[in-house]
């Protein structure tokens, strides 16, 4: 399968570095390109077999998937210049949540599906939320699940809960840095504690947790209630992670939506749809 990549921004080079490593493509069938051509050649630096093209058309030309990374508002111009390229067979794959696939169809003859992916798929593992179009014949849908489960757990989804699932599969990596950061912050601040121990403590605790997540040895809840025992430390700092949580996470997803809100907004005027 040749696969093009216009956009190679953050995420579009995560999920390049992450489909090379894994070995789900190999990079001769990898064809990229970005307005700053610099940074589409710093990957070929890495990976000397990938072709860079000078121009969209080009990766359009060579591929049988093309993955649009760029932003959000930027997608429906581009579509619309390349649309006169597209085969009825080949497949566009958009990764930014506000652009409905409904939307990409509207301008494309091709088949359409969105990807969401997360930083964690860099590690070849985590989630990446798929919605694919009316356009998608069923090989095409098993095709796109078969390579993104190199990386990551596909989990496709109701176009109604992008936002919430976004929130926590590819938003969520941010919120919980935020979070471990303010820990170890407070740590310093309350405590003699060095930054340098307070950050390899928290890290390797975050390691650990993940591993026991993923091997099945405890759930979130039971997890807490092994490390909470009755009358002693850890309860006392539930009390004030309560207390200070209360709404938090319930502001956090209001203030995520009114964003996306905004967003569909702007691209609906773009794409009359």
């Amino acid at each position: 399968m040749n696969i093009g990549f216009i956009g190679t921004g953050n995420m579009g080079t995560i999920l390049i570095e992450a489909l090379i490593e894994s070995k789900a493509v190999d990079p001769s069938s990898l064809t990229i390109t970005n307005r700053t051509i610099a940074k589409a050649l710093s990957i070929k630096k890495r990976f000397p077999d990938i072709h860079v093209a000078e121009r969209p058309e080009e990766a359009v030309s060579e591929s049988e998937v093309v993955f649009i990374c760029v932003k959000p508002l930027d997608i429906y111009p581009l579509l619309k210049q390349l649309a006169p390229l597209f085969t009825k067979d080949q497949v566009v794959i958009t990764i930014t949540s506000p652009v409905q696939v409904k939307q990409v169809e509207s301008v494309v003859s091709c088949q359409a599906a969105r990807v969401i992916p997360s930083i964690t798929n860099r590690a070849l593992t985590g989630v990446s939320l798929l919605t694919f179009g009316e356009s998608c014949q069923t090989t095409t849908k098993e095709a796109i699940t078969k390579l993104l489960k190199n990386i990551s757990i596909p989990l496709e989804i109701n176009p109604k809960i992008t936002r919430v699932a976004s929130d926590i599969v590819s938003c969520g990596p941010a919120f919980i840095s935020f979070l471990i950061q303010k820990l170890i912050q407070a740590a310093q601040e309350e405590t003699s504690v060095s930054k340098e121990n307070a950050i390899l403590m928290s890290t390797e605790m975050l390691i650990g947790l993940g591993r026991l997540l993923e091997n099945g040895v405890y759930t979130l809840p039971t997890l807490q209630e092994k490390v909470c025992v009755k009358g002693g430390v850890t309860g006392e700092g539930l009390k004030a992670l309560e207390n200070g949580v209360q709404d938090m996470f319930n502001q956090m997803f209001q203030n995520t939506h009114s964003k996306y809100e905004e967003d569909i907004a702007a691209i609906k005027k773009q794409f009359q749809v």
